[in-house]
């Protein structure tokens, strides 16, 4: 009879197994559908969009005015450097 309830326990121990092995097996059914809905089955990519030849025109032309803006305005902050540094001498400041 001790064989009886171990292999009781061993059955009650598959079967507990099985209902966990099942509901992987529905998890990784679940993932292949909705893997299998993108399109080509590969990795989902956002759609690219398409810009007309006379939008790139206009935004070509308005960086150039930004860099243009930048260009006037940097021009003349240029004038107000400051003075290049010079290292005084040591020796002149003492007496021998």
């Amino acid at each position: 009879m001790a064989n009886l309830t171990g292999l009781a326990n061993i059955v009650a121990e598959l079967k507990a197994e099985r209902t966990n092995l099942v509901t992987q097996l529905k998890h990784v059914d679940a993932a292949l559908t909705v893997l299998g809905k993108l399109p080509g089955g590969q990795s989902y990519a956002r759609p690219r969009r398409t810009v007309s030849a006379l939008s790139r025109k206009r935004m070509a032309a308005a960086q150039k005015a930004r860099w243009a803006e930048r260009a006037s305005s940097s021009s003349g902050m240029g004038t107000t450097t400051k003075p290049k540094r010079t290292m005084s001498d040591v020796r002149a400041g003492k007496k021998s």
